[in-house]
């Protein structure tokens, strides 16, 4: 017995380190495991394991240099990523997005209606408490101290330290994953979360002055509302359909089909302005286009990867929901898929709507392939409309589901009538015939209002371009994905997009905007007297007519440029238009009222 506590004394420190490997280890697949079900538990690669192991290692040595015990702080740790893994799981069961740094903002809503649901838990977790706890034990045997203290907390300072920069270096270029466990499998849990947490923080830009902001207020909010209003009808109805992965694929390089894929689209020119605007987004992330939209902010000024909804949407923001509102419009969201995608459940209430419909609302037979047409959307809308109250100023925020991603299954229920002449993908054909069977459904929907004697102004636009086959785009533009110049990567991001109304308003074709000046040109056309913000939107569109994230058009140099590359007016509008937005989404303690004022009471 006095050979083992020997041999234990003099080998503790050794089985200690040995303590802080295996746990970490242990940690790192204990999160995994209890997250992911085996078939997308092998997708995450080597590289973003040891990731993951590092950043798990972070709190170990930070714990370590807190405690200057070893048993506790394995506890500690392995605790804390089990309480965080444990509550992505309940998160991600109740909401299907998980669990980041930016949600530490509504924990507290989180647990005011943590009784509303059943607390359920899988044969994985019972397996991960029951090892946790062995693992408890057995670190609880390790009452291990350093006698020189200090030293033991700066080894593990610097080694925290040290673990940040190569995480932070490696890391350049991940983004955060946060739609049905991307971020779990392709980043794994830990990392991004951490990834999560850099991404919320936006900081404050180099120029940025509130003299800018008192200047700018000083130019809008004396300015004439709406120079065209006056001649326009005032306070249509105003229905807005952002229809998913609409696109126009000739813009990316001429091809023909067996027929016409948009002839109903294609032939609106009375009463109507349309053209294209860029996304931010090729493929996925639908709310990035649907907050451009409404706010007129730009992801431009935001972290790459990242996700407005559930990342940065304060508690008063100010968009086209606010601004009709206050103008005494009923506000009506509609989205015919599950109400906690992308959190819109509660991202709704916040931004003002008065009233949600989400897949339930609508009829479940009425499916495309496995999703709720567009036709039975209109149909919705359409209902709604009839159903208004007298007086009653109406606006719709639609967002459509018939088109989603992906292509490439067979479906009963769907029969591909249109393709690419010559050299095809099943996944492109499939494709084209849902976009010819959005026109139906779109002709159909605009000739139900072309001749109501109430005045309805319909706003319609793609909110991003479908993801292919790889090999598709080569046909189209003879290079792929990659490679590409500004103006070939920008057609990848370009949507067509219309403003129509049942009443006269003049005619035009915008050659290329983006999606955060469309609010502003519907609220014109409506004739409502435009927010300074909205003025703002217009006067900047004069001198930068089209961004996004991946850059703008500059009328000075005539083609795609990257925004670090702005000069002259255009750099100065475009400081103006960065400085406004961090204004609104930031710097909550010097918000302006002029160009922010959210709800009135």
């Amino acid at each position: 017995m006095i050979k083992v506590k020997e041999i234990w004394n003099n080998t503790k420190w050794l089985w200690s380190i040995l303590l802080i490997v295996v746990g970490v280890w242990f940690t790192t697949y204990m999160v995994q495991y209890l997250l992911l079900e085996p078939e997308l538990f092998e997708k995450l690669t080597e590289e973003k394991w040891g990731l993951n192991r590092s950043c798990v290692l972070v709190v170990y040595l930070f714990a370590l240099c807190l405690t200057n015990h070893v048993g506790l702080s394995a506890i500690i740790s392995h605790g804390f990523f089990m309480v965080m893994a444990f509550v992505n799981y309940y998160v991600y069961l109740f909401r299907e997005t998980e669990f980041i740094f930016a949600d530490l903002r509504s924990i507290g809503t989180g647990l005011s209606v943590l009784g509303n649901y059943k607390l359920e838990l899988h044969e994985r977790g019972w397996q991960v408490i029951t090892a946790s706890l062995i693992f408890f034990a057995i670190a609880g045997l390790f009452h291990v101290r350093m006698k020189r203290g200090i030293l033991l907390r700066l080894v593990c300072g610097l080694g925290v330290i040290w673990l940040c920069v190569v995480i932070s270096i490696q890391t350049i270029g991940v983004n955060t994953e946060t739609w049905l466990q991307k971020g779990t499998f392709k980043n794994g849990y830990v990392l991004n979360f951490v990834l999560s947490a850099r991404d919320s923080f936006v900081s404050k830009p180099e120029d940025y002055a509130i003299e800018t902001i008192t200047e700018l207020e000083h130019t809008y909010e004396d300015k004439q509302k709406n120079p065209i209003g006056d001649t326009l009808t005032k306070e249509p109805a105003i229905i807005v359909v952002m229809n998913e992965s609409f696109a126009d694929l000739q813009v990316i390089g001429d091809f023909k089909t067996n027929k016409p894929l948009t002839p109903f689209m294609d032939s609106l020119t009375e009463n109507t302005i349309k053209g294209y605007a860029l996304s931010s987004i090729f493929g996925a992330k639908t709310p990035n286009s649907e907050w451009e939209f409404m706010s007129g902010g730009s992801m431009a000024f935001l972290p790459s990867g990242s996700i407005v909804y559930q990342q940065y949407l304060n508690d008063t923001p100010s968009t086209i929901v606010s601004t009709l509102k206050n103008e005494g419009y009923t506000c009506v969201a509609m989205h015919p898929y599950y109400e906690t995608g992308w959190s819109r459940n509660l991202v709704y209430p916040k931004l003002g709507f008065d009233e949600s419909y989400f897949l339930d609302h609508f009829d479940q037979s009425q499916l495309i392939r496995e999703y709720i047409s567009d036709e039975e959307l209109y149909n919705k809308i359409i209902d709604r409309f009839e159903n208004r109250k007298a007086n009653e100023k109406l606006f719709i925020m639609s967002v459509s589901m018939q088109n989603h991603g992906g292509y490439a299954k067979d479906y009963e229920n769907f029969e591909e009538k249109y393709y690419k002449v010559g050299r095809s993908y099943t996944d492109a054909n499939q494709y084209f015939s849902l976009i010819r069977e959005s026109d139906d459904a779109l002709r159909d929907f605009i000739t139900y209002f072309e001749y109501l004697d109430e005045p309805v102004e319909i706003v319609f636009f793609g909110d991003h371009q479908p993801s292919l086959n790889q090999k598709f785009y080569e046909i189209l533009n003879g290079k792929g994905l990659s490679g590409l110049t500004m103006a070939e990567l920008e057609a990848l991001y370009t949507v067509p997009f219309f403003i129509w109304t049942n009443y006269d308003t003049p005619e035009e074709t915008v050659e290329i905007t983006s999606l955060n000046f469309l609010s502003s040109l519907a609220l014109e056309r409506a004739g409502v007297d435009l927010p300074a913000y909205n003025q703002f939107m217009l006067d900047l569109r004069e001198v930068v007519p089209a961004m996004n994230a991946r850059g703008y058009y500059s009328l000075e140099k005539g083609k795609y440029i990257h925004l670090e590359d702005a000069l002259g007016k255009e750099l100065e509008w475009m400081t103006k238009y960065k400085t406004l937005q961090y204004n609104g989404m930031f710097d909550g303690r010097n918000t302006s009222e002029v160009f922010f004022p959210y709800l009135e009471e």
